[in-house]
């Protein structure tokens, strides 16, 4: 899932210092699971930016509401009724939600919530870790399922660097070393010879460096 945290509030202030009403719109997707932009998460941000301005001597009035997804036209259509009431519009999804939402009301203005850090799961209850790094051509099967161009801090395709120590990442004890579990992995399983078969350079023309990158299902397009 997309994994996001909250921006601060002094951030958040500032974007809407201009405004007197607005309107906070939460996604009930992957923001949700993360704690940082469902129902609940709009309510606390409502309750706090009100209570900022009102200590600051300038009110604000604020909406909420909470769409299934931000990043499908018929979910974003929902508020094409209530849109023009505001003065601004935050949106707390991943990144994907305010472009959405500005794209679909261009005279509108539109501010981000939250900030958009990674791919990841949930490895304990309120703790989130990365795992997919979106770079197009997966080759994780390669390396029994584990990711070392996201879960390496520099992304390295044919092993360890010289600074990994103990089973840990050179940037801190607290970084697991991914090409060290890989290697324990594979020797486990009585597969480590296979890190030495040749293989060619890692297909990045679906990465990003591509430009912005499209998904299209043909027995889909209507």
């Amino acid at each position: 899932m997309i994994v996001a945290d909250r921006k601060p509030l002094k951030e958040l202030l500032e974007m809407i210092k201009d405004f007197k009403k607005i309107l906070i719109i939460g996604c009930k997707g992957c923001v949700t699971v993360c704690n940082v932009g469902g129902s609940k998460e709009v309510g606390i941000l409502a309750s706090i930016l009100k209570i900022a301005r009102k200590k600051d001597g300038h009110p604000l009035e604020v909406d909420e509401k909470t769409l299934e997804r931000q990043c499908d036209p018929e979910y974003v259509d929902q508020i094409k009724d209530i849109v023009d009431n505001y003065d601004a519009i935050i949106s707390m999804a991943c990144g994907v939600g305010p472009q959405f939402l500005s794209e679909r009301y261009p005279d509108r203005r539109f501010f981000p919530a939250l900030n958009t850090t990674f791919f990841g799961g949930a490895v304990q209850h309120g703790i989130w870790e990365e795992r997919c790094a979106g770079c197009g051509t997966c080759v994780i099967h390669h390396f029994e399922g584990m990711c070392p161009i996201a879960r390496c801090s520099k992304s390295l395709l044919n092993g360890p660097c010289g600074g990994s120590a103990g089973g840990k990442c050179e940037i801190s004890k607290d970084v697991d070393c991914i090409w060290d579990i890989i290697v324990r992995k594979m020797t486990e399983l009585g597969r480590l010879d296979d890190l030495l078969e040749f293989r060619p350079v890692k297909d990045w023309i679906t990465s990003r460096d591509g430009g912005p990158r499209k998904s299209v299902r043909e027995e889909l397009v209507q």
